[in-house]
């Protein structure tokens, strides 16, 4: 009996408990992210445009943020050298190939969405 209530304890605690520690973990990298985003001064997912190149259905970028230069495909849009874009982030893919362009690419983002935020 004695086992049966400790067992039960047990798998209450983890119920209630778990999801909290979580939570409150999960919160803590978020808040961690965007200050970090903050403390740099421009987020991960935004960057400037410093080239650009176009292909059938994309649009590729080369942007610049506080802490890196990257290159970026997004769906077809209209940028600028200079315009300031906010993606959001699907793949990452290493050594990429574009028989489009002939030229392979380091790393790159394939981003669901890119918008201008100038």
């Amino acid at each position: 009996m004695k086992t049966a209530y400790l067992a039960t304890a047990f798998f209450i605690g983890i119920l209630f408990f778990t999801p909290l520690s979580a939570l409150a973990e999960n919160a803590g990298a978020s808040a961690g992210a965007s200050a970090a985003g903050s403390a740099t001064g421009m987020p991960a997912n935004e960057g400037k445009v410093l080239s650009t190149l176009d292909a059938p259905g994309y649009t590729y970028m080369e942007l610049a943020n506080t802490e890196k230069r990257f290159w970026i495909a997004a769906p077809t849009m209209r940028v600028k050298v200079g315009d300031r874009v906010r993606f959001d982030q699907s793949l990452v893919m290493k050594n990429f190939n574009s028989k489009t362009h002939n030229r392979t690419f380091k790393e790159i983002i394939f981003a669901n969405s890119a918008t201008v935020i100038n």
